[in-house]
């Protein structure tokens, strides 16, 4: 029974009402990666959400937090034959009898030990309407359309509670605990049914239109702002058939898709469902026809690169990205506007940000063209080079990686000229200032392959380097020494023991001497010896890509309804390929 694990605790409490979180499955819960046309998408929340299982769990009061459904006034249900034992010529009728059967809404949320026998009747007939789809053929006829959408629509579409965290951080999945939907042991036998009727060979886009139209997909979508990630889960792989079935429905769907995105960014930076929003775009957008229409370019420009500038964009950043990097396959020539939309967003002072920023332009350099590359050197090795220089050591250790990439370093070696004059001083400065040692032998590494690309480059480099360096302290000399002429003539004032006693403290010309001279003595024997670079960091030819970046958070104790819930979780199979893939490569 799916409200067996409520039992014992309402009679401790006197009856009072909780969340059902506790569901049944019986296949294994295995992290599902989603295969598009040989690309994997990132990892959905509901897979990241079952790390809870890792930390230690206690039980918690749990949040009265759920959607609000409209409770069937009459709830006695009347257990009706099983279709395999009907006869073949009444099965339709018996079929739409236990749809209109599984129309009748229980209260899960204040009395949820209430018709539990009634609530074990709709369990039973969903589970058999779920079975009969798949295993049978025929069974879709035209009056079932109708009643199969009805029954959907009765039990999904309501509206959805308020967001349990409004005024605070955004929903973390290493630290917080997701609000689960009380309904859930109905709710998702509703999704399981009409996936599976959708996917049945006997459905018919042509009859089903009539009622699967833009005001049921605009409810389908408002659903995506659900906090349930197992909900959201089934809601990305119904709304990508229903994409890949109904050719009328696709302009409707990215507007408003379009229109979720643009409230997000420039009202409520809250949504729960950006991440899988952009899983089902990332499927669309490689199956878009070339050359690309300018409805897409704009799409790419004007809504996902306004994405990066969100506050939680860590809670959706691999999907993103993914969406951005086909772009770029599909027309190389959008590479330039990108880029530059990426530097506009750049964070100043957000350093885990910063690490996706930079996650995320290693995966455009992989894909850039040459031609394209050249366009950008400047402003891009100027910002890789504050980078370098930053006091975050993952930020600067991160943008070293890059000279472990070999496609980038071919590009850095065919335009080394350009690239060097940008990144030196970064690199030749904080060899010795960075307070983090690994970061010294990154650097030893980059500067050794910049000296093994063209000598005589580095040379002048480093001569101009000196020379700038030389002319900075004659100029901070001089105005020291205008400074101590000011002073003398100020002391020589008779009035001027009266006014202030100045202490030897006060003397300016303190700077020049705590100057870091040092600098300019770095031993190029170090750069040029295997012994002195592969202390620190060995030279890699392959990219570093297992490597994770990530804040180190305290383990917090779990709410152990929550992890069993999220642990017994099936998710369905591999979604985004479908037989319908070929129609969706040809969207337009």
């Amino acid at each position: 029974m799916p409200n067996k694990g409520k039992k014992e605790k309402a009679s401790k409490s006197g009856g009072s009402s909780k969340q059902a979180t506790k569901e049944s499955t019986d296949g294994p819960t295995e992290d599902t990666k989603i295969k598009v046309h040989g690309a994997l998408h990132p990892p959905s929340q509901v897979v990241k959400l079952r790390h809870f299982a890792n930390g230690p769990s206690i039980m918690r009061k749990e949040k009265r937090h759920s959607s609000t459904f409209n409770v069937s006034d009459n709830r006695e249900l009347v257990k009706l034959p099983l279709l395999k034992d009907c006869p073949t010529g009444e099965r339709e009728s018996l079929f739409i009898q236990k749809l209109q059967q599984c129309c009748v809404m229980f209260d899960f949320i204040v009395d949820p030990l209430s018709d539990l026998k009634y609530k074990e009747i709709k369990r039973a007939s969903l589970n058999e309407l779920v079975d009969f789809v798949t295993h049978n053929k025929g069974v879709v006829t035209e009056a079932i359309y109708p009643e199969a959408i009805r029954m959907f629509s009765y039990n999904t579409f309501r509206t959805l509670p308020p967001p349990s965290n409004p005024n605070g951080a955004e929903f973390d999945p290493e630290e917080d605990e997701p609000s689960l939907e009380a309904s859930w042991p109905h709710l998702q036998i509703v999704y399981e049914f009409f996936l599976r009727f959708l996917e049945s060979p006997d459905f018919q886009p042509s009859m089903a239109k009539k009622h699967i139209d833009q005001r049921f997909t605009l409810q389908l979508l408002e659903l995506f702002d659900s906090e349930d990630p197992r909900e959201r889960d089934f809601l990305k792989t119904i709304l990508h058939r229903i994409y890949g079935k109904f050719l009328g429905l696709r302009a409707f769907i990215r507007k408003y898709i379009n229109n979720i995105f643009y409230r997000f960014i420039y009202e409520t930076e809250r949504h729960n469902g950006v991440a899988e929003l952009l899983e089902i775009l990332g499927s669309i957008i490689n199956g878009f026809a070339l050359p690309l229409k300018e409805e897409h370019k704009c799409f790419l420009i004007k809504v996902l690169m306004p994405l990066h500038k969100v506050k939680s964009l860590g809670m959706y950043h691999p999907q993103l990205a993914y969406c951005v990097v086909q772009f770029l396959e599909k027309d190389p020539t959008l590479t330039e506007p990108v880029l530059m939309a990426l530097l506009r967003f750049w964070p100043k002072v957000h350093s885990p940000k910063e690490v996706m920023f930079l996650n995320e332009l290693e995966e455009i350099l992989d894909v850039i063209e040459p031609s394209e590359f050249v366009k950008v050197i400047e402003p891009l090795f100027k910002q890789l080079a504050k980078c370098v220089s930053s006091p975050h050591f993952q930020v600067a250790e991160r943008a070293l990686y890059y000279w472990n990439n070999e496609y980038i370093m071919s590009l850095i070696s065919d335009n080394a000229n350009a690239i060097l004059p940008v990144m030196f001083a970064s690199l030749y400065k904080n060899s010795k200032n960075h307070w983090n040692k690994t970061i010294h032998g990154l650097i030893y590494n980059a500067l050794k392959l910049f000296m093994e690309m063209n000598q005589k480059l580095f040379d002048d480099c480093t001569q101009k380097y000196k020379a700038e360096r030389q002319m900075e302290k004659e100029k901070l000399k001089e105005r020291e020494n205008a400074w101590m002429k000011i002073h003398d003539l100020a002391r020589k004032n008779p009035d001027h023991d009266k006014i202030v006693h100045l202490s030897d403290d006060d003397l300016p010309g303190n700077s020049l001497r705590d100057m870091d001279t040092t600098e300019d003595n770095i031993n190029m024997d170090n750069i040029l010896s295997a012994k002195g670079v592969s202390k620190t960091a060995p030279i890699a030819t392959n990219k570093i890509e297992s490597r994770k970046f990530v804040r180190r958070k305290s383990e917090i104790p779990h709410d152990s309804r929550t992890v069993k819930a999220l642990q017994d979780y099936q998710p369905p199979e591999e979604f985004l390929p479908t037989s319908t893939d070929t129609d969706v490569a040809t969207s337009s």
